[in-house]
């Protein structure tokens, strides 16, 4: 913020707090919510990654803070939810991936995250549905993996975690008024998916019955749907954002 004024321009607006927001789909989410009214309380590990993506919510006149707190830090997170004037509407983006066959799998890779893409997200919503109004969203992002993948058994049971999660915060805060779903993205075009090989990345494309990634954006517009605040009949629902995919079973990503 430039000025008190900036501040206080700002705290007249529904607040949304995004996390991982300095990522590729977080980065699309934060700039999309921004673009739709709402004060937007970036949050990430880095303070580098949230650079850019506020300097390009202010270049379009949007409202946007940083906010650098490790979400396996209860405190912290906390501490966090505490200092925000209000909270609207949380998207809980952050998580961790990584591809590896199940024989070579450890118990600390299931552990690592579990923490990350299960415990984060339960942790940052339990901190804000405290402070959410009656009409408040939370938005989680999951994954189409959930419904199955090769050499991601340690990703999938994640966010399988996650879908469940979803729908027994859904229950449990809608006498609160809190309406609670998720988004499970297919293959997304993000730095990940350039990081594979060009052979592994054709393969993966083939799969997908549009021919090509979800682009970050198509995932911050469900998001953003969820989250408005005239979207106010739905709750422990899971959007599949992947293209059809998903309507050909549990093909491997």
């Amino acid at each position: 913020m430039s000025s008190n004024q900036d501040r206080a321009d700002a705290l007249a607006k529904p607040v949304a707090i995004v996390t991982g927001a300095g990522g590729g789909i977080g980065a699309a989410i934060t700039r999309r919510l921004a673009a739709d009214g709402f004060h937007v309380a970036a949050v990430d590990i880095s303070d580098k990654a949230l650079a850019s993506v506020v300097d390009s919510v202010l270049s379009a006149g949007g409202s946007v803070e940083a906010a650098v707190v490790d979400l396996r830090d209860e405190a912290a997170v906390s501490t966090f939810v505490a200092r925000l004037p209000r909270v609207d509407a949380v998207v809980n983006n952050a998580g961790v991936f990584d591809e590896r066959a199940f024989m070579n799998l450890t118990a600390e890779d299931f552990m690592r995250h579990y923490d990350l893409n299960v415990i984060a997200l339960f942790r940052m919503a339990r901190c804000a549905a405290a402070r959410l109004p009656s009409g408040g969203k939370i938005v989680n992002i999951a994954s189409r993996a959930y419904l199955g993948a090769r050499n991601h058994a340690h990703y999938v049971a994640a966010k399988a975690a996650v879908v469940g999660l979803t729908r027994a915060m859904a229950m449990e805060l809608l006498d609160r008024g809190v309406l609670v779903n998720a988004v499970a993205p297919g293959l997304v075009d993000t730095p990940m998916l350039q990081a594979l090989t060009p052979e592994r990345r054709a393969a993966q494309l083939a799969l997908q019955p549009t021919g090509r990634a979800a682009r970050p954006e198509d995932i911050a517009n469900a998001v953003a749907f969820l989250a408005a605040p005239h979207t106010d009949f739905i709750t422990g629902q899971i959007l599949m954002v992947d293209g059809g995919k998903s309507l050909g079973g549990t093909a491997a990503l």
